[in-house]
């Protein structure tokens, strides 16, 4: 379990420097050129739908590369690095083992996913995910915490889901919602639940791109740390479109603020998105609100079908730019998201080394 002295030693940590995030999941693995075969491994050799995209299920097919991959990130600098568990939830998973009724005529609606909640099959994986993947990050947190004597941190990663509270799909019916409020809380009560036997230091509810989905992400962390009369710091952090907003909810970073204050994170922040140049003055704006530290892990650039990690940003591009950000005094927290292999990583731990972290504003 996840000790006692964890916010106390963070705190403490963000008073004296700019910490480092890890990397992108999803583009590290694909430079281990997995197959079909490797990602289903004997156990589920016969799926009906294909598991190659399904990355959080490599914590149990391919323990030893999601292993690899925290190694390379806490070896090249990072101090916390999040578990491979950004849809290790019940209802993110039927997409890869649940067959899908709009393919029948049907649709997905509550009643469909209120079967996938009471699917024991779909329960015991999402269980079975984020415990393991959990215990693969804190064994090399600890490992590489050990060897440098500089302790490093695990962040349960838990992600936007598919679905989404406050749009309607069916443009004729705009009240219609797939999937309920106390339907996401409980999947992710679940989720944080494991997360929290597997050994996390922090819950990382982030990309979010629909407000309303982290609300119930935060509520589902604060009714286990009252259920289990156990707590850990919460971080948020928002997918954010060129006009700063929320993607699905709209909501701009300032109400993102607002409307998350309560939860008293150790952090909020920004990652996934345009790459940090365009990100900078959506990130100026949460650092003038928040009374909190702040953290920033954007993509390494636009996406470019042409660059080896599908980005436009090499390691020392996201170098400047993050040095930039770190420079103007808004990060707390800094790393990368989609495009960024462990070679962006200890470019962006080299960028904000020595440069003091952002003054967290105290209220008067």
């Amino acid at each position: 379990m996840p000790q006692a002295d964890t916010p106390t030693a963070l705190q403490q940590a963000l008073t004296e420097r700019i910490l480092v995030l890890d990397g992108a999941m999803g583009t590290t693995i694909r430079s281990y050129g997995l197959s079909e075969g490797d990602a289903r491994s004997s156990r589920f050799a016969s799926n009906d739908k294909d598991l190659l995209n399904n990355g959080d299920i490599l914590s149990i097919t391919r323990p030893e590369v999601i292993g690899d991959v925290h190694k390379r990130f806490f070896e090249v600098g990072a101090d916390i690095c999040e578990t491979n568990t950004f849809s290790a939830t019940s209802l993110a998973q039927s997409e890869f083992f649940v067959a899908d009724p709009r393919e029948r005529g049907g649709r997905k609606d509550p009643e469909f996913y209120q079967n996938i909640l009471e699917n024991p099959f779909l329960n015991d994986l999402a269980w079975e995910l984020n415990v393991e993947s959990a215990r693969l990050c804190r064994k090399w947190a600890d490992a590489i915490g050990s060897d440098s004597g500089r302790r490093r941190y695990v962040a349960g990663a838990i992600g936007p889901l598919t679905v989404s509270l406050s749009n309607s799909p069916d443009a004729d019916d705009h009240g219609f919602r797939v999937v309920t409020f106390d339907q996401v809380l409980a999947a992710y009560k679940l989720q944080i639940r494991a997360l929290m036997e597997g050994g996390c230091d922090i819950l990382l509810i982030e990309t979010i791109f629909d407000s309303l989905n982290a609300k119930a992400a935060a509520v589902a962390a604060l009714e286990v740390f009252d259920e289990t009369q156990s707590q850990l710091p919460i971080i948020l952090s928002a997918a954010v479109g060129r006009g700063g907003e929320t993607m699905i909810s709209a909501q701009k970073v300032e109400a993102f603020w607002n409307a998350f204050a309560h939860v008293k994170p150790l952090a909020i922040g920004l990652n996934c998105s345009l790459g940090p140049d365009l990100l900078r003055p959506h990130l100026e704006e949460l650092a003038a609100c928040a009374c909190t530290c702040i953290s920033c892990y954007p993509n390494a650039g636009l996406p470019n079908p042409l660059a080896p990690t599908g980005f436009d940003l090499n390691p020392q591009q996201m170098h400047d730019f993050m040095a930039d950000l770190a420079g103007s005094g808004l990060l707390n927290l800094a790393g990368g998201c989609c495009g960024n292999t462990p070679e962006h990583v200890a470019a962006i731990a080299r960028a904000v080394n020595g440069i003091p972290p952002r003054q967290v504003p105290v209220l008067g």
